[in-house]
């Protein structure tokens, strides 16, 4: 049920800015806001058009609190498809929170978390996977992901679910239809078209599964261990990857003894930058409890550079390989690129005998000076490989919904007993079931099917003012 009370809430960033923007949502919202504005030319807010723009200022009775500009949007031409006011003040803290008292006391409440989106789903503004990609898109930090949450929040998912959903529906009407003329054996379904429909079905929603892992890659950035022995540079290509001096650096062994978590961006991608203690043998207390943690990390990452020092490698060898094989050993289906630093100080004949002595490791090989920047960018290009931004570039339909990906599974499930059914001559009824089934998982994904629960959950993990 909507709620017909009028809600108000800072739409902006809360803390001190240039502007801040204040939105009122409700039946009775242009009347309050109304209520509590004075036009510099003694307009009636409540007599204005639609999407217009009006210059006043927000008075307590005799009390002027600000010069503001307020946004008029009637219902159901606005985003919650409710009359909706938008005041834009300065944006003073102090300003921001006496306007938004005075509208308390003139009929608002305060919104709850997401409610002005909950508000555009139940008055039929968005569908549910359209309101989801809206907190998506706020979260967004790379191109990758703003794309995606752009694409859903356009409707380009629920329109393909909808579609198939439509589709089974008419044939699922077809084979209730059989039921009700059980005792005529008649079929109404031409079960050749409802086997290509469910095929077809069948494809699409493999594709979207598929393509979970891809979007929550995309979503989440990807976890990348920077893994070695203390002092051989990781900090330093951290701070080279970065572009910035984020990272502890220092000449003496053990300096990072925690880790470090950053974020950069290649080609619109996300990536999370883990600098680790390293997995040598120690004696010292606090750096084992690093090493510990680096173990833990690399279990959290799915790619693993391990960096060592060039010209190290002469004296101690076997050392490096063999940590390189234990890792290899223990995260065999984790990607590992192996990284030599120091490349601008070592010589073509100790360059020749890493790469003879490293190139049965069956890992990629990159040589690079972390210091001087040199290969820095074959690294991110490396890295950006791992990533399978096809289905990005070609504009595809990508899941990044932990609840879709559960419901396109359910989905699927439901279709494939429906296609063994058919297969195997199973009775209409049966398969009617299924077929039931499979439409309410689509129905949970765009929201023609809900429930206060699913809702409360789902809008709960928006921002105030959203």
């Amino acid at each position: 049920m909507i709620n017909q009370d009028s809600i108000v809430a800072l739409a902006t960033p809360s803390g001190a800015g240039a502007i801040a923007i204040i939105r009122i949502s409700g039946a009775d919202a242009i009347a309050i806001g109304n209520s509590v504005f004075k036009s510099i030319k003694n307009k009636d807010l409540t007599k204005q058009k639609t999407h217009t723009l009006h210059l006043g200022h927000i008075v307590d009775g005799s009390k002027t609190l600000d010069e503001v500009l307020v946004s008029v949007f009637k219902g159901p031409n606005s985003y919650t498809g409710e009359n909706t006011i938008e005041i834009s003040c300065h944006g003073s803290t102090y300003i921001q929170q006496q306007i938004i008292q005075l509208l308390l006391r003139n009929g608002c409440r305060m919104a709850d978390a997401g409610e002005f989106t909950l508000r555009a789903f139940l008055n039929g503004k968005l569908d549910l996977s359209q309101a989801e990609a809206v907190a998506d898109l706020i979260s967004s930090d790379n191109e990758a992901s703003h794309q995606i949450a752009m694409q859903q929040m356009r409707g380009g998912f629920s329109n393909e679910i909808a579609k198939l959903r439509e589709e089974l529906l008419n044939f699922a009407s077809l084979i209730e239809l059989e039921l009700d003329f059980a005792e005529e054996d008649v079929e109404f379904a031409d079960r050749t078209q409802f086997h290509e429909l469910l095929n077809r079905i069948e494809f699409v929603l493999k594709r979207l599964i598929d393509s979970f892992a891809v979007g929550n890659v995309i979503k989440n950035g990807i976890p990348v261990a920077i893994v070695g022995e203390p002092n051989v540079g990781k900090s330093t290509l951290l701070n080279a990857l970065l572009n910035e001096e984020r990272a502890i650096v220092s000449d003496i062994a053990g300096t990072t003894r925690d880790t470090i978590e950053d974020e950069l961006v290649i080609g619109g991608i996300g990536f999370r930058f883990i600098d680790t203690a390293g997995i040598r043998d120690t004696k010292d207390v606090v750096e084992s409890i690093g090493i510990k943690k680096t173990f833990e990390k690399i279990d959290q990452a799915q790619v693993v550079i391990y960096l060592f020092d060039g010209l190290k490698f002469q004296t101690a060898s076997s050392e490096f390989v063999n940590e390189i094989e234990q890792i290899k050993n223990k995260y065999p289906l984790k990607p590992l690129l192996i990284v030599v630093n120091k490349k601008d100080i070592l010589s073509a004949e100790e360059v020749a005998n890493i790469t003879n002595q490293l190139e049965n490791l069956n890992a990629k090989l990159l040589l690079i000076s972390a210091k001087e920047k040199i290969g820095v960018e074959d690294l991110k290009n490396e890295l950006l490989s791992f990533v399978n931004t096809g289905a990005l570039r070609n504009n595809e339909t990508i899941v990044t919904n932990t609840r879709h990906y559960d419901s396109l599974l359910k989905a699927l499930d439901e279709i494939q007993k429906v296609k063994f059914g058919l297969e195997s001559g199973l009775s209409s009824d049966l398969m009617a079931l299924d077929i039931r089934e499979a439409l309410y998982q689509f129905g949970l994904i765009t929201g023609q099917v809900s429930n206060d629960e699913l809702l409360g959950n789902i809008f709960a993990n928006f921002c105030i003012g959203k």
